[in-house]
């Protein structure tokens, strides 16, 4: 099994009855490592040296957020600024993202229909996200797959756990 860190950044996560189902299956297995950045760093302060290091233990990666006025939450944005690494991209340096299987899922109270050129945002979720899959790529990640969960805040428990499975099931591929 892929020993798999998981980059979580919900600011509200109290709120979250779908991300938090979510997030409780990977606490359950042992090759996945839940990093939840707003637990890990509430003054927005990061440890990028270390988080540099943490990288290269894994094989594969998930980035898991809720879609926040539009974009990526503002720790995971920082994130992603002071931890990833314009030297890994140096001939000879080592790059820890370089062919690594990389998940996003991206939870939304908007509905599927608004996220679209002719909806109410006119912009789809991958649109909005793309300062990440434009980061990942330069950095030759392998972004296997997005899943996008829209309605979050309504879902009743039985669809959380539908859509737990289906994700699960794409990660065991």
């Amino acid at each position: 099994m892929k020993k798999t860190l998981v980059v979580f950044a919900h600011p509200y996560l109290e709120h979250s009855n779908s991300n938090v189902e979510l997030i409780n299956f990977y606490v359950r297995h042992q090759h996945y490592t839940l990093r939840d950045l707003y637990e890990e760093y509430p003054d927005f302060h990061i440890a990028a040296f270390r988080e540099r290091k943490r990288l290269a233990n894994y094989d594969r990666f998930i980035f898991q957020f809720p879609l926040i006025w539009f974009g990526m939450p503002p720790l995971l944005r920082l994130w992603i600024d002071e931890v990833f690494d314009r030297d890994w991209l140096q001939p000879g340096k080592h790059n820890p993202l370089e062919n690594k299987e990389v998940y996003i899922l991206v939870t939304t109270g908007g509905k599927e229909r608004s996220f679209s050129k002719t909806g109410t945002y006119q912009y789809t979720v991958d649109e909005l996200i793309s300062g990440l899959i434009v980061s990942l790529k330069v950095f030759k990640a392998d972004i296997k797959h997005i899943k996008i969960v829209y309605e979050a805040n309504k879902l009743s428990k039985k669809e959380i756990i539908l859509h737990k499975k289906e994700f699960t099931e794409l990660l065991n591929q």
